[in-house]
């Protein structure tokens, strides 16, 4: 009734209100879904892009400090000048004033580490020692660099003596402090005077040390760049044989010695070390820090340093390699990844859309009684879009919520849109589904099963279209591979597939279920028959639950392949780098082991097997009869055949019956004519061909005779070699130990070890392969395809539920009607679960099958080595990471859906045979 001012009156109870008070626990179950589905969907690009900033920090902080700093360079004044304008240039005070210019000037996203940032003047060449009580190793003297760098008293402490301040270009004297092992190495003391040569005069410059040093941060920037202002080095002398060494170090000049360079004759130059910080960076700086460099390095940054420090400025820096190492990282981790979060989109949309469906089921007959009574779909839509919109938009809002706490750090943008999404969608499922069943009159009493069901040709259309798109993301990441991180098209082939195949097993379904009906007739009992045949036109048949089910069973085949073919590339990039679970060889190279040490090794702890190698690198090899005259050198490795062979059936590294390296019976004597049979890798057999050759080596001189050729072999896996039996050897001298064991104990193997020699290392196949773990964006990708594989699971396992709840009174009421006619309850019992079985077989089956075709149709454009191994060592060996079928992704994800079936639906026949069939059975019900 209208009221008394004219207004209409309010209506008592509100629709959203009312519908939400008769349904609550549906209402708080529909918004749970919406939250957990928009938490996952907003926690998806936050956590890439924590993991991908994470990374970008990484791989700069854990760089040399020389690849991250900004090396900024200039030519002092030039010659033109008055002496005291060019010294004024090398003072500490302009210095510092282009310093501070410098900084001002960098473009973001560049920040500097001012306490380890320096500048300063040095000489570009070193110059010689003249005093002749410096250590002269083969008669060669030392050689300097002279650098007078800023702020030494902030990263130096003064262990003897005192720093350095005073300096005199024109007396051509200095003062100089140098670090203790520059002092114990050249046997400099407090006091000491180097002399080294000056320029223009025959008079040398005279240092004098007053200090030594101790680095207070040796690993900063300050000492790093730079390593021989910290420690000094033991050269090779340039053009020699490589026989004869020298020192080489560093005199520390006060920052007021600047001048004094220019006496020197070692070609000074000014220079202002820039260290970075990467805290404040995030992923998508990386396109900025790109273009930075290289405005920097030759762009119009360079005209504004060169407009500070002179034309002769340069900027050098090995920043921008790391960045172009990340971003190849980033480009080909993101494909991947990408498949991942369009399976588990794709499963959480369906299983939303299912919730709509089973609403829009469970409330059909209201609906269709607003129809009759005048409703219109627009009407009846908006309603039902206030009734999921007042739940979904706030849920979908605590999720975002969740989710922006638990990843902090990240976009808001594409949390926002991804959540935003999720809400939509929840909104829109129920009204949408409802208003395209009652779009028209409902004929009263129809059939809903696929009896009736007859494919119109729009969806004929549509599927051959989704046909079109599936082959074609699948052939292009067969031809161009994961590449293009932007092609999603490429990213989606996994969830099209799966789509197609849901369409197909859908047309195809009822047909060898309605065959076996046949046979089933002639059965004694009807249980058999009745659930064939309704399996055969059950409505829970549709194509959403059948395609939940098998984009969530791809998703994990996919995912859990991914991993394995992870896992399986660390496991032989580390058997690569160590030839065993275990290598012991010496710190140089062609290191005899000591006596007793192969015993020791066999007796440690987990150790089952050991091998002792000899190896000798460079051998010089023959022309030979063969056609590769590019291989000039190759590594000789003497083997005992039984104990190596069972090493290469164990690493899969080029086995060989051990009879083909049968002793020749000469042992260690010298007989120049004897022809030892040889395993060699194809360049070395290509170049000596198939006739005996002469090999010289320190092992001794004889003749070889390739007998076979193998790829790879323990000792040198990723290298060439001439294999032969170490018996046969004049010189026989043992230099590695290749130990076997799958619990090999490093600890107590290292211990044994160093007990024999010192000068032998351990490596172990674990801690090699644990290296290779060492980048977040690797670990970041795993964790989410992990998360995919539970995440999937979860929504599999809904859709399953959702399934068979929208079934659930259609199978009550048949029950209770066949319980009338005579059915016992463990008849309905078992006729409710077989009737569910054939479904979840179906999706077992198929879900099996198109994970494996799907695995094996996109396998040769899917490359794993970045992901498995980033820049590790291996990456070099490693001949691509192949992703491969993994049988447990396969098969326990399936037999979890049939086991999961079959319980659901033995738990709701308990449930439905305790019940009474009063409800279900009322006069007019047409249930």
């Amino acid at each position: 009734m209208p009221r008394k001012d004219g207004r209409p009156a309010r209506a008592v109870a509100p629709w959203v209100r009312t519908r939400l008070r008769t349904a609550p626990g549906t209402a708080w179950a529909f918004a749970l879904l919406v939250l957990v589905t928009a938490f996952l969907a907003a926690a998806l690009p936050r956590t890439v892009d924590v993991y991908e900033t994470e990374g970008l920090r990484h791989d700069i902080s854990t760089a040399a400090p020389r690849n991250t700093v900004l090396d900024i360079t200039s030519q002092p004044p030039p010659p033109n000048l008055p002496l005291a304008s060019r010294q004024y240039g090398m003072r500490p005070g302009p210095l510092a004033r282009s310093r501070s210019a410098l900084e001002r000037l960098l473009p973001a996203p560049l920040r500097i580490d001012a306490a380890e940032s320096v500048h300063g003047v040095r000489t570009t060449t070193r110059v010689i020692g003249l005093d002749p009580w410096l250590p002269q190793p083969y008669k060669l003297p030392p050689e300097f660099v002279l650098s007078a760098p800023s702020a030494l008293d902030r990263h130096a402490t003064v262990r003897e003596g005192r720093l350095p301040s005073k300096a005199d270009p024109a007396k051509g004297t200095s003062e100089a402090a140098v670090t203790a092992e520059t002092a114990k190495s050249l046997r400099l003391k407090v006091g000491s005077v180097v002399h080294v040569p000056a320029r223009y005069s025959l008079t040398p410059l005279a240092v004098t040390v007053t200090g030594i040093v101790e680095p207070v941060r040796p690993q900063g920037g300050y000492w790093s760049v730079e390593p021989l202002l910290r420690t000094p080095a033991y050269a090779v002398k340039p053009g020699g044989d490589g026989t004869q060494f020298y020192w080489q170090a560093a005199l520390l000049l006060p920052p007021e010695g600047g001048p004094v360079l220019l006496v020197s004759n070692g070609d000074p130059e000014l220079y202002w070390r820039l260290a970075l910080v990467s805290g404040h960076l995030s992923a998508q700086d990386e396109p900025r820090l790109r273009a930075t460099i290289a405005s920097l390095s030759s762009g119009p940054d360079l005209v504004k340093v060169r407009e500070v420090v002179g034309p002769s400025g340069a900027v050098g820096t090995g920043l921008d390699e790391i960045v172009e190492a990340y971003r190849g990282m980033r480009t080909a981790i993101a494909p991947v990844v990408a498949v991942a979060a369009f399976g588990i989109g794709a499963v959480a949309a369906v299983v939303l859309a299912m919730t709509g469906g089973l609403f829009a089921a469970r409330r059909a007959a209201e609906l269709a009684l607003l129809r009759s009574r005048g409703g219109s779909t627009a009407g009846i839509g908006v309603r039902l879009l206030g009734e999921t919109a007042v739940l979904a938009l706030p849920a979908a809002g605590l999720g975002l919520l969740l989710a922006t706490l638990a990843f902090p750090g990240a976009r808001f943008l594409p949390a926002l849109a991804a959540a935003g999404a999720v809400a939509l969608l929840a909104a829109l499922a129920l009204p949408l589904r409802a208003l395209f069943l009652h779009r028209g009159p409902l004929t009263r009493g129809g059939r809903e099963d696929l009896v009736d069901a007859r494919p119109s040709r729009g969806r004929t259309v549509a599927e051959l279209t989704l046909l079109a798109l599936a082959v074609g993301a699948v052939a292009a990441l067969r031809r161009r591979g994961t590449e293009d991180s932007g092609d999603y098209l490429i990213s989606s082939a996994p969830v099209l597939v799966a789509l197609i195949a849901a369409l197909v097993l859908v047309r195809l379904y009822p047909l060898p279920l309605r065959w076996a009906t046949r046979p089933a007739r002639r059965l004694r009992g009807a249980v058999g028959f009745l659930s064939l045949a309704r399996a055969g036109r059950s409505s829970a048949t549709g194509a959403l639950p059948l395609l939940a089910l098998l984009v969530a069973l791809t998703t994990a085949a996919f995912g859990g392949s991914v991993l394995a073919g992870v896992a399986d590339a660390r496991d032989r990039a580390a058997l690569l780098e160590t030839g065993a679970d275990a290598r012991v060889s010496g710190n140089a190279d062609a290191v005899k082991l000591p006596d007793g040490m192969a015993a020791a090794v066999r007796e440690t702890a987990g150790v089952r097997d050991v091998a002792p190698v000899q190896v000798e690198y460079g051998i010089a090899l023959p022309t030979g009869t063969g056609l590769a005259p590019e291989l000039r050198t190759s590594a000789l490795v003497g083997v005992e055949p039984e104990s190596y062979t069972r090493l290469a059936r164990q690493t899969g590294f080029g086995p060989f019956p051990a009879d083909l390296l049968k002793s020749t019976g000469t042992g260690g004597r010298v007989d120049y004519n004897r022809v030892l049979p040889a395993i060699a890798s194809p360049e070395v057999a290509e170049r000596l061909g198939t006739e005996p050759q002469d090999v010289v080596a320190a092992a001794g001189e004889f003749k070889v005779r390739i007998v076979a050729v193998r790829s790879s072999t323990p000792a040198l896996p990723g290298a060439d070699f001439l294999l032969v039996n170490a018996a046969d050897l004049t010189h026989r001298a043992d230099t590695v130990l290749l130990a076997s064991g799958p619990s090999v104990d490093g600890e107590a193997l290292r211990s044994a070890v160093a007990k024999k020699s010192p000068d032998f290392s351990v490596v172990l196949r674990t801690e090699q392969r644990a290296a290779y773990v060492d980048s977040p964006m690797q670990a970041g990708a795993e964790r989410i395809y992990l998360a995919a594989i539970g995440v999937g699971a979860g929504y599999a396992v809904l859709a399953v539920l959702l399934s068979l709840l929208q079934s659930a009174p259609e199978r009550a009421t048949l029950l209770a009607r066949l319980r009338t006619m005579g059915l016992t309850r463990r008849q309905g019992r078992r006729l409710l679960g077989l009737e569910a079985l054939p479904q979840a077989l179906l999706a077992a089956v198929g879900g099996t099958l198109v994970g494996w075709a799907t695995i094996l149709l996109l396998a040769p454009g899917v490359d794993l080595v970045r992901l498995s191994l980033a820049a590790a060592p291996g990456l070099a060996t490693l001949d691509g990471a192949p992703l491969r079928a993994d049988p447990w992704s396969l098969g326990l994800p399936a037999v979890s859906v049939v086991v999961l079936t079959g319980v659901a639906a033995a738990l709701q026949a308990w449930w439905s045979t305790r019940r009474g069939s009063i409800k279900e059975l009322r006069a007019g019900d047409a249930r």
